[in-house]
């Protein structure tokens, strides 16, 4: 299962609850304001990393430039939209709204 991300975790509790209940081997790609959520030096960043230790969390490369987002928690992949489309042809996926 592939759970998908695209609410600021800084306005919503999405990205917080998706990682509580999805299965520790379950991916995360984190898209357009879920980006945020990837981006290193935030009151989120241990939380992240702690995730980071029993799933991968992708973050969509194209909704990270457009807002500006360059600077990464470690261990947090960047994917592009052929690569998005990839994990979501090998899945099921799970909108976490």
């Amino acid at each position: 299962m592939l759970f998908t991300v695209n609410k600021s975790p800084f306005t919503t509790e999405s990205l917080r609850s998706c990682l509580r209940f999805a299965g520790k081997d379950n991916p995360v790609l984190l898209y357009e304001d879920g980006v945020y959520g990837a981006q290193a030096g935030t009151a989120l960043e241990g939380f992240i990393k702690g995730a980071l230790t029993s799933r991968i969390i992708y973050a969509l490369k194209e909704d990270l430039a457009a807002r500006g987002i360059d600077s990464l928690i470690d261990g947090v992949r960047v994917v592009d939209y052929a690569g998005f489309v990839d994990l979501v042809a090998e899945r099921n996926v799970c909108p976490w709204i």
